[in-house]
């Protein structure tokens, strides 16, 4: 008879085939980890943007304005957030609060929400109901908006609620199609320039003449391209008007 070990179902597995086992289990596991390690490692930092619950719920008065997105030109603010501060705003999910803010367009508001932080870049996701976006008394200061005359710009077109936090890295050709699905939902684009605008890196990005971005540039969110338009400041807040037509993608 053969002295080979054989495996029989029923039986105990024999000392060599569980040695065996073992080391193959072990391998495997570990094989897998740095598989999982190396394919981490290799992909792009996501940066700082993220929700930040840390900071807690975020109550502020401010003047609704829209640019034609939403903005809250903050008026009374908190320990966190100063007067002089300008915030866009965000519904939960992939919408934006036009439904809510329209009304309130040019007056004073009492907001509240969470906010979501990317360096320099902020914005507020308003809490759901009445309590996230209503009506508030007193007088409402005049907001300044400043020509800064016409750029050509550099960089790339991102839904700005994934750039700042949302989404990680919420920006790039794997984020493109969720980013179509924010904008198509009302949510706030950003311009994220390749060289600081005026001190900014991040601007909110509109059509010509403060309209709403054009669906024809929705092609380009998430390329590098070039283009021009006029810069306004609304606030502490740079507003590019991207020109369609200008729009280059640069190799």
């Amino acid at each position: 008879m053969s002295e080979k070990p054989f495996f029989v179902g029923y039986l105990p597995v024999p000392g060599p085939f569980r040695t065996f086992l073992v080391v193959l289990s072990v391998l495997l596991v570990a094989g897998l980890g740095t598989a999982g390690f190396l394919m981490g490692a290799a992909q792009d930092d996501p940066g700082p943007g993220a929700f930040r619950f840390d900071y807690g719920r975020q109550t502020v008065t401010g003047v609704v304005a829209l640019t034609p997105y939403p903005l809250i030109h903050v008026t009374q603010g908190n320990d966190r957030i100063k007067p002089g501060d300008t915030f866009m705003m965000t519904a939960g999910g992939k919408s934006g609060v036009d439904s809510r803010a329209i009304p309130l367009d040019g007056q004073l508001a009492q907001v509240s929400g969470i906010i979501l932080e990317r360096g320099e870049l902020y914005m507020l996701q308003v809490r759901g109901g009445q309590n996230g976006l209503r009506a508030a008394e007193g007088d409402v200061p005049a907001i300044a908006v400043e020509p800064q005359g016409r750029w050509q710009l550099t960089g790339e077109i991102c839904d700005g609620k994934c750039l700042a936090g949302a989404m990680r890295p919420g920006r790039g050709l794997a984020h493109k199609a969720c980013a179509n699905l924010c904008l198509l939902g009302d949510v706030p684009p950003v311009f994220v320039s390749s060289q600081p605008v005026l001190g900014s890196e991040f601007l909110l990005v509109t059509g010509p003449g403060g309209t709403r971005l054009p669906r024809t540039a929705y092609d380009y969110v998430a390329q590098f391209i070039t283009a021009e338009g006029n810069v306004t400041r609304h606030g502490d807040l740079l507003v590019w008007e991207i020109e369609p037509d200008t729009i280059e993608v640069v190799q």
